[in-house]
């Protein structure tokens, strides 16, 4: 099988994370016998410095001629003094809206080798495993444009949604509801937002179509409160794009950390952009110990969704959890016993349990 894949690294770690992306891609590339293109292009701040924009058309144009997107991230305080249509933020949001990429899942699921670094107790996020499905296209990120009224001491922003927006995410809850354990939370603010109640009435409506797929409503602030205290009562939520935005960074704690947490941005035929979930992290950028996992992760995730991998995909997953399982982690983990070592050699790690010993040599030589 052969499969076209755009590459945007961006900024800060993105280059060092987006270089095990493709390791681990080559790995899977000839121990599945697949072939896997690469075009790599500017997006961000380095799209920015480049050429004057965080999103050059011949790097909408790839990810269009593309089956796939990998992301690794964008932004850094060299660019926060920039007008509005010059931060690298804008790139990110553009290209989703270019694609048309309306559903972000994020599955979030508690590894037993770092559930003591959660600042949460071990019995309470033991077993925890959430998918939170957020709208991409609508809401507040994408009303009008934001105005300053009265001499700038008034400021307007517009939340807009459209019910064909709110359908098919809904939808999408479903649909992953029922092939997980049929138990779907939808997340609103009913109680204040016109919107929200238009939500409710949307998921009532697709509800009749899944009998089998138990349905519980929960206000945003309801649900913040009891992913802390009680993640495991939560199988799918499907929610709002600022709400979805705000929980999905919540449920990071379950994990231990923000750079284990991959993400999957998709639409209806099957075509995604992927990214972990934490930023550039620009303080370490180029010191080699970037956390590469949240990014090999997402490669799972891109096989798993876009290209119907799954067994690839679940031996990545299971690679990423041998490796925690072994020791080898980066700075921002805590093992106990562990190894404490860099990109590089988490990225190995990995592949050496993807394949076999002399797979994994000539592979890891590929590694620049």
């Amino acid at each position: 099988m052969n499969k076209k894949i755009t590459l945007l690294p961006g900024d800060g770690v993105g280059k060092e994370i987006m270089e095990s992306a493709r390791v681990v891609l080559n790995t899977i590339a000839s121990e599945y016998d697949h072939r896997f293109s690469f075009r790599e292009h500017a997006i961000g701040g380095e799209a920015i410095d480049q050429y004057g924009t965080p999103l050059p058309e011949d790097t909408i144009q790839a990810c269009e001629d593309s089956d796939a997107v990998l992301l690794g991230a964008v932004g850094g305080p060299k660019w926060d003094g920039n007008p509005p249509h010059l931060r690298p933020e804008k790139g990110l949001l553009g290209i989703r809206k270019k694609l048309g990429l309306f559903a972000n899942l994020r599955p979030v699921q508690g590894f037993s080798s770092l559930l003591h670094a959660s600042p949460l107790k071990e019995e309470v996020i033991n077993g925890s495993d959430i998918l939170i499905i957020r709208e991409l296209t609508g809401g507040l990120y994408f009303g009008r444009p934001s105005e300053r009224r009265n001499n700038g001491e008034e400021v307007v922003d517009t939340l807009a949604y459209s019910r064909h927006e709110m359908e098919r995410i809904i939808e999408k809850g479903f649909q992953s509801a029922q092939i997980r354990s049929k138990r779907l939370t939808s997340v609103d603010k009913a109680n204040v937002l016109e919107s929200s109640r238009m939500w409710r009435e949307v998921v009532g409506e697709k509800a009749k179509d899944y009998p089998d797929v138990e349905v519980e409503h929960l206000l945003v602030d309801a649900a913040a409160m009891k992913l802390i205290t009680e993640p495991n009562r939560f199988d799918v939520i499907v929610t709002e794009n600022l709400f979805g935005d705000i929980l999905s960074d919540e449920a990071s704690v379950l994990t231990g950390s923000l750079g284990m947490l991959p993400s999957a941005s998709i639409r209806t035929d099957g075509v995604g952009l992927y990214e972990p979930v934490h930023g550039s992290a620009p303080d370490i950028a180029g010191k080699g110990i970037a956390n590469p996992l949240g990014m090999i992760l997402s490669v799972a995730l891109m096989l798993r969704h876009s290209f119907q991998m799954e067994e690839e995909a679940a031996e990545i997953e299971k690679a990423v959890n041998e490796c925690l399982e072994q020791g080898y982690h980066t700075g921002d983990l805590d093992i106990k016993d562990g190894k404490k070592v860099g990109t590089k050699e988490v990225t190995e790690a990995v592949i050496e349990n993807l394949t076999t010993k002399s797979v994994s040599n000539s592979i890891c030589n590929m590694y620049v």
